[in-house]
């Protein structure tokens, strides 16, 4: 059964791929973060900056698309993880396709989340990140 947190998640996915901005950002917490080493300023605090990572976002694609596989409720019940392939398409013509790689893990970065009611919560990156295959 879904909860609040995977509803909120699935709104945000939705919306991106609706290419819904302003209902995206609204999924945000006024002191959001987001890390995603693709944007230009990786590490976006503030619907301010989450906006203006949108911005280049939507700019730079044709569409964004997104494929939930799993969903990890959080025992808090504020927090969860989703595994997602991705089936992006670039205005410049490349297709963005991410699959999740078997039994390799390409990337690992612990997130330490905080409340923020039945927003997304904030997530601060650990300074740890680990990078290299899982057998």
């Amino acid at each position: 059964m879904a909860d609040a947190v995977h509803a909120i998640g699935k709104a945000m996915f939705d919306a991106l791929m609706r290419g819904d901005k302003e209902a995206t950002i609204a999924a945000f917490a006024d002191d959001a973060e987001i890390f995603d080493p693709h944007y230009p300023r990786p590490h976006m605090r503030g619907k301010a900056e989450i906006r203006a990572g949108l911005d280049w976002g939507f700019g730079s694609m044709k569409s964004f698309g997104f494929d939930i596989k799993h969903y990890f409720p959080g025992k808090d019940g504020l927090s969860g993880v989703f595994e997602v392939d991705t089936h992006h398409v670039l205005k410049i013509g490349k297709n963005g396709d991410r699959r999740q790689q078997g039994h390799r893990a390409p990337r690992l970065r612990a997130l330490r989340p905080e409340r923020h009611g039945r927003r997304l919560p904030r997530h601060r990156a650990a300074e740890v990140e680990a990078v290299g295959q899982v057998s």
